[in-house]
């Protein structure tokens, strides 16, 4: 069996009297769905901001793909094959949808290359070319990226994540705000994306995680409350007093 692609080692943070994150530890095998689900408060998003270098841990260890990689720089983890998307939208939304993909793209260049005026980025624009045709965005490829409705701009989101042809994808409720059908659309996008990479996922829509995850990992107060397939999770009865019974989602 190949070794996960991620571990996560008794991780710790705390802000002040706050134990925000607290003794985490989970695997994610290669090419899964694991999603992580808790209360509002729970530590999940600061759980993601451990994992991807925006936090150093206070204690515990972060290893990808068996190489500790524990506080390193956001950067390092893209370059590490680790992408990201936020809670809230974060992208250039005076440029066009295009010039959004190029700019993600462009690490794809060696460094000698990397200073060359983005045009001339061949491997680039190869990539941006693909990630149109993927996702289905040539009807807005010249869209200024503000008048794209809430829920183009979330899928656009992932696509950016995928320029840098990451192995890992952590993915911060990304169906948030969407209606119905965009969160569907989602859904079906995530799910093919399993297999050919490893995706994270912190999300609320209960059903939306039931259906996709092959693993599923409980916070509540900064803690890891349980961890198994989702049907495993539906049966927990700490779950379901602590979280589910709640109709929280």
């Amino acid at each position: 069996m190949s070794r996960p692609i991620l571990e996560l080692r008794d991780l710790s943070i705390r802000f002040g009297a706050l134990r925000a994150v607290d003794g985490m530890g989970f695997t994610v095998e290669r090419g899964t769905i694991v999603s992580v689900i808790g209360p509002n408060g729970a530590g999940k998003s600061t759980l993601f901001n451990l994992v991807s270098g925006a936090i150093r841990p206070a204690a515990g260890r972060v290893v990808m793909d068996g190489t500790d990689v524990t506080g390193a720089s956001p950067m390092r983890m893209l370059r590490a094959g680790l992408a990201r998307s936020f809670q809230i939208t974060n992208l250039f939304m005076e440029l066009s949808v295009a010039e959004n993909l190029r700019l993600a793209a462009q690490m794809l260049e060696p460094a000698h290359r990397q200073l060359l005026p983005l045009r001339r980025s061949r491997r680039a624009l190869a990539k941006v070319d693909e990630l149109i045709d993927r996702f289905e965005l040539a009807g807005t490829a010249a869209e200024r990226v503000g008048n794209l409705s809430h829920g183009e701009q979330r899928r656009l989101e992932i696509a950016v994540a995928l320029a840098s042809e990451p192995k890992l994808l952590l993915l911060d409720e990304p169906t948030q705000g969407m209606s119905h059908g965009d969160t569907d659309e989602t859904a079906a996008m995530i799910r093919g994306l399993a297999g050919e990479l490893t995706v994270l996922l912190v999300e609320h829509d209960i059903g939306l995680v039931m259906g996709l995850s092959d693993k599923i990992v409980v916070m509540q107060q900064g803690t890891k409350l349980a961890e198994g397939t989702p049907e495993e999770v539906r049966r927990d009865p700490a779950v379901q007093a602590a979280y589910l019974g709640t109709g929280a989602g």
